[in-house]
């Protein structure tokens, strides 16, 4: 009898081992997506650093040496100014009080976060190219790193600062679709971050499922979690938004200090000492005198004056854990629960639910300042009144939001929150001035046009307007400019206009006025508000600005661009396609789209080009059109593909796809997954044989 109640234990452990072991697992698609089993969150992080790792080892190490600071160390020269910036700003103290202050829980994640890398590092050590071994291992503190040096150069700081300039259109596009506009009575979601497709701003998708739970989204690669995503209640994503949580200031220097109040005030002086990696492998050292200010950290000197830059975010150390509690949220109320942490300085907040909830947050952490006026902090702030130097941040209470409003729908591509509807539902006197500022580009105009004109909305034809590449800033000058080339125009300018006529007003790449229209532009400026007769209104948002200040300039300018056209390639009738490409890993496919300034929704902006060609740079990234029915229906597309890894079939595997303007489904429930199998990781397999 003994002997069958030990067998009969064992045999139950064995069948809970078996059942354990297979619910821990990886299982890959078709499109390298992994979608992960797990218990336990500790298995769960484990798996999801390990997949990023099979997906991005040597990108991830890139990242994490350059956020580290000590990129020069390991690749020489061309990483010493980021090893400078990252030393100025502190990057490296406070990753250790953020070490101190964070979250057991968040703690907990990121070391088993790490522990997947470098496990896969350790299995894998042929994929980890020579350049990248030394950066190995990878610590808490470089997850913590490089969320710093993302957050706070690239996106609070990232104007400031000075390195954001080159990208004409780093933003994001958003819809949430409440119950009364939605033809099926379901609540729906666009899900669209416009960022290059290079770097820190790539994205890795993955789907979570613990216990049982689904969570399926998007985060920059080497982030752990979920930043933009769904479950199967709900779904959330995020925008650039116009907040100023980042002062530049310009201090005059005295000897020994600089003036504050009047009074000199003598800087907090350190150093520390840069590793530089020379051609023949040796190391030198550079020097780097390190100056704060009561401001924050002087970011340039020269003879008698300084710049230092002060933002916020510094003291919120557990932005992850937010972004983890938004994810395992199942209604509205959870949600605002985990959005009232505020540790996620920066980033509009778009939400939809599966109970007919939608909701926008003028999400972040912004200032309390004893100057009203925007354009007051709009510029390099004159750094000689203690009274400018805030300290405070209003709370979450205070911010710009909209639940469910009247109209049925929600909207934010980079304007102010003031047009999350039409009509405007949020008033901006109601806010300090220094909230948001008051306009709307043509790129919001655009996107709260096709829902202002649809009374029903469909899930595909959601998805159309996603893709759509009407241009709205076409539709709203060509008649002026019509009129102009009438009264003033050459026998030149009047066949361009022809041309243009007659041209369909998108950008798709078989579309043969685009090029002539987008040189115009190009030329013509249509940020400048000064060219336009009429001058952006809120009152009349979606129909402003209009008309033209110099109409003899602006036919100047379209006989220029069509002379220019002609010489090179002898006709106007260029398909956009074959002048805009995509050029990425070995892949060259005719694009669609162009940069938002030309008020278009899908987002495609040159990053480079040639004599001949212009290629895509970055803009539609990630992509999720979602119907939260009892049931989810998800389409997205990951622009440039889920890996890096050389020789990964899934480096730019779904650019066809972006070149089609097509989606692929998000496969969210286990039938799907099984059909598209390609293979299966298990833990037990890739956990080391000396783990716990």
């Amino acid at each position: 009898m003994k002997r069958f109640f030990f067998c009969l234990i064992a045999s139950v452990c064995l069948i809970s081992c078996e059942q354990e072991g297979q619910e821990a697992r990886i299982v890959w698609d078709t499109y390298g997506v992994p979608h992960i089993y797990a218990s336990n969150q500790e298995d769960l992080f484990f798996m999801q650093g390990w997949a990023q790792m099979h997906n991005h080892a040597n990108h991830i190490l890139k990242l994490y040496g350059t956020s580290r600071g000590r990129g020069a160390e390991y690749w020489g020269p061309s990483k010493l100014a980021d090893d400078q910036l990252i030393r100025t700003m502190g990057f490296d103290v406070l990753a250790e009080e953020w070490a101190d202050s964070q979250d057991p829980e968040l703690r907990e994640i990121y070391a088993a976060f790490v522990r997947g890398m470098n496990a896969y590092a350790e299995a894998h050590p042929e994929a980890i190219q020579p350049e990248n071994r030394e950066v190995l291992p990878i610590t808490p503190k470089d997850v913590n790193m490089h969320s710093m040096y993302v957050v706070f150069t690239r996106f609070i700081g990232g104007s400031d600062l000075g390195r954001v300039q080159r990208w004409p259109d780093m933003g994001s596009n958003t819809y949430a679709v409440g119950p009364s506009r939605s033809a099926s009575g379901n609540a729906m979601l666009v899900q669209n971050p416009h960022l290059p497709w290079f770097g820190e701003f790539l994205f890795f998708e993955s789907n979570l499922i613990l216990e049982g739970r689904r969570m399926y989204g998007t985060t920059l690669v080497g982030f752990p979690g979920i930043a933009i995503g769904f479950n199967e209640n709900l779904g959330w994503s995020h925008t650039d938004n116009t907040i100023d949580n980042s002062d530049l200031y310009e201090v005059e220097l005295t000897e020994g200090g600089y003036l504050l109040d009047g009074e000199p005030t003598p800087f907090q002086e350190s150093a520390t000492t840069i590793r530089v990696r020379q051609e023949d492998g040796s190391l030198s050292d550079v020097e780097l005198p390190l100056f704060r200010t009561e401001h924050g950290p002087v970011v340039k000197r020269g003879d008698d004056k300084a710049l230092t830059i002060r933002m916020v975010g510094m003291d919120r150390p557990n932005m992850f854990l937010q972004w983890w509690r938004m994810i395992n949220s199942s209604n509205l109320e959870e949600f605002e629960n985990a959005l009232q942490m505020a540790q996620i300085p920066f980033w509009n907040v778009m939400y939809a639910d599966r109970f007919g909830d939608i909701f926008y947050l003028f999400n972040g952490l912004v200032p309390q300042r004893g100057q009203d006026a925007w354009a007051y902090w709009d510029r390099v702030v004159p750094g000689g009144k203690s009274a400018d130097i805030w300290t405070e941040v209003h709370p979450y209470e205070d911010l710009p939001k909209v639940k469910n409003p009247a109209n049925g729908w929600l909207q934010n591509a980079n304007d102010p929150p003031w047009t999350s509807t039409i009509p405007m539902t949020l008033n901006p006197d109601d806010y300090p001035g220094y909230m948001a500022p008051r306009y709307m580009p043509f790129r919001p105009q655009r996107s709260a046009r096709m829902l202002l004109e649809d009374e029903s909305v469909t899930f595909e034809e959601l998805q159309e307007y996603k893709l759509s590449t009407r241009l709205e800033f076409a539709d709203r000058i060509l008649d002026d400019l019509a009129r102009a080339v009438d009264s003033l125009g050459s026998d030149g300018a009047r066949a361009a206009m022809d041309h243009l006529e007659a041209w369909d007003r998108t950008a798709d790449a078989e579309s043969t006025g685009t090029l002539l229209f987008f040189n115009w532009a190009q030329k013509f400026g249509p940020y400048r508000g000064s060219n336009y007769a009429v001058a952006w209104d809120e009152e009349a948002p979606t129909t402003t600005p209009d008309g033209l200040a110099d109409p003899a300039r602006a036919v100047q300018l379209l006989e220029a661009s069509a002379e220019e056209i002609t010489g090179k390639y002898g006709t106007l009738e260029v398909p956009w396609g074959d002048y805009y490409r995509i050029n990425y890993n070995g892949k060259d496919l005719p694009a669609n789209g162009t940069d938002g300034s030309l008020g278009v929704f899908r987002v495609a902006w040159p990053g480079s080009g040639d004599e001949d060609h212009l290629y895509v740079g970055g803009g539609d990234s990630w992509v999720g059109v979602i119907e939260f029915a009892d049931s989810v229906r998800a389409k997205v597309l990951l622009s440039y593909g889920n890996a890096t890894q050389p020789g990964s079939p899934h480096f730019g595997d779904q650019l066809e796809l972006f070149s089609r303007k097509e989606f692929r489904d998000a496969w969210f429930t286990d039938s799907a997954i099984e059909s598209n199998t390609s293979k299966v990781e298990k833990l037990e397999e890739i956990q080391p044989k000396n783990s716990d």
